[in-house]
Formats: structure tokens, sequence, C-alpha cells
């Protein structure tokens, strides 16, 4: 009774040491496959619009002194 509670005891010890390291591989391994999906839709690109809108620019003010530059 006395060699299987020792056991027990060490296998316990050791699922406590591994159980954080396996769930942070778990988590890199969800991020990886989050970013390779990530990285596949933007290689694909924008869709193409044949009516995009032009960029809009804006009309540029005359400079007006300010007491900084006098």
């Amino acid at each position: 009774m006395n060699t299987f509670q020792n056991v027990l005891g060490i296998a316990a010890l050791i699922a406590l040491v591994l159980l954080p390291a396996l769930a942070g591989l778990a988590r890199e391994r969800r991020i990886d496959r989050e970013l390779r999906a990530a990285e596949r839709a933007r290689s694909d690109g924008p869709p193409r619009t044949a009516g995009a809108a032009r960029p809009v620019t804006a009309a540029r003010r005359p400079h007006l002194r300010s007491w900084a530059r006098i």
C-alpha cells in the first residue's frame, strides 16, 4: 500500500509540473493556427472593385501667424 501511495504521489507531482507547460503549448499552437489563417486571408488580398473612391485630399490653408512665430 505504501508503494502505491508513493507512485501516486510522484505521478501527481509530475502532473502538477507538466500541466502548465502542456497548457502553454496548447495555447501557442492555437495562436500559431490563428496567425496562419490570418496570413492566408491576407495573402488573398482585398477584393478588387472597379468603382473604388478616390482618396480624399485636404485643401491647404494659408499660414496663420501664431504667438510662437513672430
